[in-house]
């Protein structure tokens, strides 16, 4: 019972004391925590309060810190617990306040920059690792770090408008240089150049870019095959691109595919023969199968594959068949043999000593474009034709005109004749009979009467032409019709005057029919 009283006077006596702490109302810590007996002062050997505890548990260098550097006053719960509230900010807010985001309690120095920098959205690879951050982060001191922002061109700008192999500006590049650029790499490789503009597939799947951009000037490379290909097109022997008169546009007949096969000639069956197509469609598989002289494409060879004795066998009665290259393709255009070629229905039928001439003869250069008209063919013969001299008389080159078909260009006619010697009266009758006149001699044949008529003059007896010495020139007497009627100038012999002149065309009655003894008294 005598203890009691003194219970409640500790009581009350621990009341009035925390009544009276300096360490303000909210503070519950026990005195005895932090207090001995023996004095207010702190002994640290006797210190039982865990800072932990609290809302800023003491790590690193604060655990070596004099409570008063924080708690400036008794009321502990005043202390600033932001470490901007104690540090002095050395970045002069460049980095944000929070300088947990880059320090720790156990020292300023910072060793994860890199890591820091990753999470910021940049991380330090390649060329970025070895440099300085004065180098980016440029300001009056090399500890304000103001933001500069992710994008390559906020620190390359200038390398971007002065780069000129290729000129990015010109060449209109985008100002992200990641696109190009590897930001792992120690220099400016470009192998994430985005080329879409020229796939890099295939063959063309590199990433030394000196293959292609030999000079060192990317601005001057072009898209065209043979910018760099010209050599491969000039050497490539099987076939000779350049004897064929192939184009160099590569993409006409290869891929990108490496090693230039397969290749394909797509223009071939429109402009010369379908082998991708009809009979031929996978009969063959190099073009030297039909094409056997790489120096010239433009000859080829159907007997390789169509040998005899079949081939002949297949066309016997076939008119004006050989067996001939060109031949085949002539009268099988396509390649087929149920579409073969009929000469008569074509602008030139064969007629005549055309049904039994070699194809070859006339079609010696192709069988495209071969002319129709006579001269076409025959214009050596008829420069070489000296009886008569058709070129030295100015005839016509058409055969037609006085030829036909027939073999020995017999027979033939002269319609023209009339520009020469005009055929009139018996001549007419014998228009066809050439030899009559000519003799097998065309260029010699005389054009006057006596030319032909000589015979006959010097065998008329009645009267005896010669004797009488009559002109020789028969059409003084005689017309072209018939040798009789004639007509004589009497008057030039014995003259008819008087009664003679009656009977001046009546010649009976003085000659008789005995012109040469007619007496003239």
């Amino acid at each position: 019972m005598h203890r009691l009283p003194q219970i409640v006077l500790l009581l009350l006596w621990g009341l009035s004391l925390q009544a009276q702490s300096p360490h303000g109302p909210d503070f519950l810590v026990n005195c005895s925590d932090c207090h001995s007996s023996a004095s207010w002062e702190i002994n640290v050997d006797t210190l039982f309060f865990n800072h932990d505890t609290t809302a800023f548990p003491l790590a690193g260098q604060h655990q070596f810190v004099d409570c008063r550097a924080c708690h400036e006053t008794l009321v502990f719960d005043e202390a600033p617990g932001q470490c901007i509230d104690c540090h002095t900010d050395i970045h002069r807010m460049t980095v944000g306040n929070d300088c947990a985001r880059c320090h720790t309690p156990e020292s300023w120095l910072v060793d994860n920059i890199t890591e820091l920098h990753q999470e910021n959205g940049f991380p330090l690879l390649g060329a970025h690792a070895a440099i300085s951050c004065a180098d980016c982060h440029t300001s009056a001191t090399t500890l304000e770090f103001n933001r500069i922002g992710n994008d390559c061109i906020n620190c390359h700008l200038d390398d971007f408008n002065a780069t000129t192999n290729p000129n990015h500006q010109d060449a209109g590049f985008p100002t992200d240089c990641a696109t190009c650029h590897s930001p792992d790499r120690l220099d400016w490789g470009a192998e994430n150049i985005d080329h879409n503009f020229f796939p890099l597939t295939k063959g063309h799947d590199i990433t030394d870019c000196t293959q292609c951009h030999t000079t060192g000037d990317y601005s001057t490379t072009t898209a065209e095959c043979v910018s760099c290909h010209l050599n491969d097109f000039e050497n490539t022997l099987e076939p000779r691109h350049e004897a064929a008169g192939f184009s160099n546009d590569c993409t006409q007949c290869h891929t990108t595919d490496v090693g230039w096969m397969p290749a394909v000639f797509a223009d071939h069956d429109a402009l010369h023969f379908p082998i991708y197509s009809g009979s031929h469609q996978g009969e063959w598989m190099k073009c030297a199968e039909c094409h056997d002289n790489s120096n010239d494409y433009a000859s080829f060879t159907c007997t390789n594959c169509h040998i005899n004795p079949e081939t002949d066998d297949d066309h016997d009665g076939v008119g004006g068949y050989v067996y001939e290259d060109n031949a085949c393709l002539a009268c099988h255009p396509t390649g087929d043999e149920d579409s073969n070629f009929d000469h008569n229905e074509s602008g030139f039928p064969l007629t005549g000593a055309h049904l039994t001439t070699d194809c070859i003869q006339c079609h010696a250069d192709g069988y495209a474009g071969t002319a129709t008209e006579c001269a076409g063919c025959h214009t050596t013969e008829f420069n070489a034709t000296t009886n008569p001299d058709h070129s030295a008389l100015g005839l016509s080159t058409d055969c037609a005109s006085c030829h036909s078909t027939q073999p020995g260009w017999s027979p033939a006619a002269f319609a023209d004749h009339d520009s020469y010697y005009a055929l009139n009266g018996a001549h007419a009758a014998v228009a066809n009979d050439c030899a009559q006149c000519h003799n097998g001699d065309y260029n010699n044949t005389p054009n006057t009467c006596a030319g032909c008529h000589t015979p006959d003059f010097n065998q008329t007896s009645d009267p005896d032409h010669e004797a009488a010495q009559f002109p020789t020139d028969c059409a003084t007497c005689h017309s072209e019709s018939a040798w009789v009627p004639s007509s004589f100038d009497h008057n030039n012999y014995y003259p008819l005057d008087g009664a003679h002149q009656i009977i001046e065309d009546d010649c009976v009655a003085c000659h008789n029919g005995d012109y040469a003894n007619t007496p003239n008294t």
